[in-house]
């Protein structure tokens, strides 16, 4: 039972936080009247001392008063004598443990989203120091359509922007205070509630007793963005995985995200994007582990909601750890840019530009698809591009592939340039958009 029972194996993680809830609930109970000034004083300074041993790593935790709450009152008593007792008053472990968490999560999260911050800052200055290079857009793995290197870097940063959105609105969601709930009916002293949420940076109090110490579902929000999170960090790590094979050749990481075979002196492995996409299986597994813990719990609170920690403290760990190496690896990679360019010449990429050539020439598209896919098919029995069929080839065809005008639509560089739509790949429209990303994420900062 003792085994099964302690937490502070885990919970000690929460002792900035659980520090800062007690003085704010010192000082609540001093304004109240519930405590003298002196009392207040004192108490105050206890904590603050508990603050200096734990930070120095003087206190020792004792599993045998089960967590970190105990813990931190224990050593408090043993400081200021009986008036440390005191701190309770009006309080229970389980608004306690709920503000605990909230503040943790509060800071975590701010954490969490610097490190989203400088991983999109990175992608965004490699956008721009390699805004010309080409390389292929692909769909199912297939070589599609000409694209820009920094569009595609571009397309990860996109992702990333939501990613922060969706922390920052979970942070702002659980920024409400629990503290004066009590177990599960608040309290029946004068507790100033709204003064100590405002001491502690919260938004306001929490508005039903029952739903502050009983409910987790903040923790299930927070780690379902950082599961989000975590999956699009995989999807980059694949890439960067592939890129860096032999066979693809795109990218080169630095030796310090990297590593040698232990048998195989040859080969250097992209390491930190493997590990990316290992931690995103934790993620996953923290938010599943949180749902499944509180599906079954009727309202107010159960010692099931001990579980709620150790997920969550996962889950931020794998996530920022991840964001970081990222963030290092992507800004001291090398990116080959005349093998990205020397992709282009390969698997018909202006085939649509040949398609969209005869459209403009009135002719219908799925007549021009039928005929440049029937090219295609012509240039693969021929062992050739289609930019490298003879005229005679093109025009027998269709009339309509005649004329100056033919080469460009066969020009890969030229098909890049063409797509300058917002939200396209062409060198104007990237280097917009650049500026853009930058200026929105300056706003957020």
């Amino acid at each position: 039972m003792e085994r099964l029972n302690t937490s502070v194996d885990i919970d000690w993680e929460l002792w900035r936080e659980d520090i800062t809830g007690s003085i704010a609930h010192a000082e609540g109970l001093g304004r109240a009247g519930v405590l003298s000034a002196g009392e207040a004083i004192t108490i105050v300074a206890g904590l603050e001392q508990i603050r200096g041993e734990i930070e120095r790593g003087d206190l020792v935790w004792d599993r045998k008063k089960e967590d970190v709450h105990m813990n931190i009152e224990s050593r408090l008593t043993e400081i200021v004598g009986p008036v440390g007792g005191k701190l309770h008053t009006g309080r229970s472990r389980n608004d306690q443990v709920a503000t605990d968490l909230r503040l943790w999560a509060r800071r975590r999260c701010d954490e969490a989203m610097s490190a989203i911050d400088a991983l999109a800052s990175a992608i965004i200055d490699r956008a721009a120091s390699e805004i010309e290079t080409l390389m292929p857009a692909y769909t199912h793995m297939q070589r599609a359509q000409p694209s820009r290197l920094s569009h595609h870097l571009l397309a990860w940063q996109e992702l990333l922007l939501r990613d922060r959105g969706r922390l920052a609105d979970a942070r702002a969601r659980l920024n409400e205070s629990p503290l004066g709930a009590g177990a599960v009916a608040g309290s029946g002293f004068p507790l100033d509630r709204e003064g100590v949420s405002r001491a502690l940076e919260f938004r306001q109090p929490m508005q039903n007793s029952i739903d502050a110490t009983g409910s987790r579902d903040f923790l299930m929000e927070v780690a379902s963005a950082l599961a989000i999170l975590g999956v699009h960090m995989s999807r980059i790590g694949e890439e960067i995985v592939i890129w860096s094979t032999t066979e693809f050749g795109f990218i080169t990481l630095s030796d310090a995200f990297s590593t040698s075979s232990s048998m195989m002196p040859q080969k250097k492995n992209p390491d930190v994007a493997e590990l990316v996409r290992g931690k995103s299986a934790r993620l996953i597994g923290s938010v599943t582990t949180l749902l499944v813990l509180e599906k079954g719990l009727p309202f107010g609170y159960g010692r099931d909601l001990q579980e709620d920690k150790r997920p969550i403290f996962d889950a931020f760990e794998c996530a920022v750890a991840s964001a970081r190496a990222l963030t290092g690896a992507i800004a001291s990679a090398t990116f080959n840019a005349p093998r990205m360019k020397a992709a282009l010449a390969t698997g018909h990429l202006c085939a649509t530009d040949l398609a969209d050539f005869l459209v403009q020439r009135g002719v219908p598209f799925r007549e021009a698809h039928h005929v440049v896919g029937a090219i295609v098919r012509e240039a693969e029995n021929r062992g050739v591009q289609i930019g490298e069929l003879p005229q005679e080839s093109l025009s027998a065809a269709h009339s309509s592939l005649i004329g100056p005008e033919l080469a460009l639509a066969l020009d890969p560089e030229a098909a890049v340039e063409r797509r300058s739509l917002v939200g396209g790949p062409a060198k104007a429209t990237v280097l917009a958009a650049i500026s853009a990303a930058r200026a929105r994420w300056a706003a957020l900062s």
